[in-house]
C-alpha cells in the first residue's frame, strides 16, 4: 500500500508537462479525493506551496500532511490554511489560526511573482485564505488572452484584476476592474504594473459590483465581454450574496451592460450548485433582462491539475454566452 508520501510524489508527477512548463509556475499538485488525499489541497508557486485543509484535521494529522509534503515535494516555503465550513465566518476573528500569517515549515516568503502564460502575478502566501490568484481559472484566462484584441472588457469581482491583466495583455481597448475592496485593486494594479501595463485609476473601481452594474446601465455603457466571477458567498455593507440563490440576479444586472453581440462570461464556483442549475439561472437572469443569448461554450478548469473523482462534476463552472 502507498505511503502519504508516495500518494503527494504521484500527484504532483500527474501535473505532467506543468512541471517543465517555464512560461507557468502556478498550479494545483494535490486536488483532495481525485489525488488519493480528501479534503486536503495544495497549490504550487514556484518553490512555494499553500497547503488547504478542507475539515478539521487533529494536530497529529496535520503534522503528518505537512512532513509528507516537505518530504515527498521538498519545497523552499510551506504555507497553510485551514478551511473549514466556518471559515467564512471565522475570517475575521479567528485569522491567525485559519491563515498564519508565516510559513508552516521552511523559508518566510513575503511576497514572490508567479507565471502563468507567461504572464506575471504578485503571490502574497501570508495574506489571508486566498494568496493573490485563483488558479482554476488559468484556461479560462487563456482563452480570454486569445479573445481580448479590441475589447472592451468588464471584470467583475475583480479580486487582484487577473482577468483585466490578461484582457490587456491580449490587446483590449479598455479593461475596467470592479470590487468591493480597494486594498485587492491596489494588488490588482501592482500586477498590471509588473506586467508592464499602464495603470489609470479610473479602470480600478472599489464598491458594491450590483450598485455599479445600476449606474453602468443608467448611463448606457456596455461592454464587448463581461467576465462575472463572484465568490460563493460574500457579505458587504450594502447585501448580501450567495451563487446557489442569487446567480439570475446577477446575470440579469450583468445583461443590461453586455452590447449587442457581446459575450457574458458567467463563471460559479459553488460545488453545491450543478452545472445544469446555474445554466437555467444564467438564462433565466438573461430573459429578466430582456434579452436573448446563445450558449458559445461551457467548461471547467484543466483535468491535468484539477481532476474530478469520478462521477463527479468539477466545482468550477464556466459558462460564455452570446448576447443578441
Amino acid at each position: 500500500m502507498p505511503t502519504l508520501v508516495d500518494t503527494l510524489r504521484t500527484a504532483q508527477a500527474r501535473r505532467g508537462p506543468l512541471l517543465t512548463d517555464a512560461r507557468t509556475t502556478a498550479f494545483r499538485v494535490l486536488h483532495g479525493e481525485a489525488d488519493g488525499v480528501p479534503d486536503v489541497t495544495v497549490d504550487r508557486f514556484g518553490g512555494l506551496y499553500v497547503l488547504s485543509l478542507y475539515r478539521d484535521f487533529t494536530p497529529s494529522e496535520e503534522e503528518a500532511l505537512l512532513d509528507a509534503a516537505m518530504t515527498a515535494w521538498a519545497p523552499t516555503s510551506l504555507y497553510l490554511k485551514r478551511r473549514p465550513r466556518e471559515a467564512r465566518v471565522l475570517a475575521n476573528v479567528a485569522k491567525e489560526t485559519l491563515a498564519p500569517e508565516t510559513a508552516t515549515r521552511g523559508e518566510p516568503v513575503e511576497s514572490l511573482t508567479a507565471l502563468e502564460n507567461g504572464l506575471s502575478f504578485l503571490i502574497r502566501p501570508g495574506q489571508g485564505l486566498s494568496v493573490g490568484l485563483y488558479l482554476d481559472m488559468r484556461d479560462t484566462r487563456a482563452w480570454l488572452l486569445k479573445e481580448a484584441r479590441g475589447l472592451t472588457v468588464l471584470n467583475l469581482f475583480a479580486y487582484t484584476c487577473a482577468f483585466g491583466v490578461v484582457a490587456t495583455a491580449g490587446g483590449a481597448k479598455r479593461a475596467l476592474n470592479l470590487d468591493a475592496s480597494r486594498r485587492v485593486l491596489e494588488w490588482g494594479e501592482e500586477n498590471a504594473r509588473l506586467n508592464g501595463q499602464p495603470v489609470d485609476r479610473y479602470d480600478y473601481v472599489a464598491g458594491d459590483v450590483f450598485d455599479w452594474l445600476k449606474r453602468l446601465a443608467k448611463k448606457g455603457e456596455t461592454f464587448d465581454l463581461v467576465i462575472a466571477d463572484p465568490p460563493s458567498f460574500s457579505n458587504t455593507k450594502e447585501a448580501r450574496f450567495s451563487a446557489a440563490r442569487d446567480y439570475a440576479r446577477l446575470a440579469e444586472a450583468t445583461a443590461r451592460v453586455v452590447s449587442p453581440g457581446g459575450r457574458l462570461v458567467a463563471c460559479c464556483n459553488h460545488a453545491g450548485l450543478p452545472a445544469k442549475r446555474f445554466e437555467a439561472m444564467v438564462s433565466e437572469g438573461l430573459s429578466l433582462a430582456g434579452r436573448q443569448g446563445r450558449a458559445v461554450s461551457s467548461s471547467g478548469p484543466s483535468s491535468l491539475d484539477f481532476p474530478s473523482p469520478p462521477g463527479q462534476e468539477p466545482a468550477l463552472k464556466v459558462h460564455v454566452v452570446q448576447l443578441r
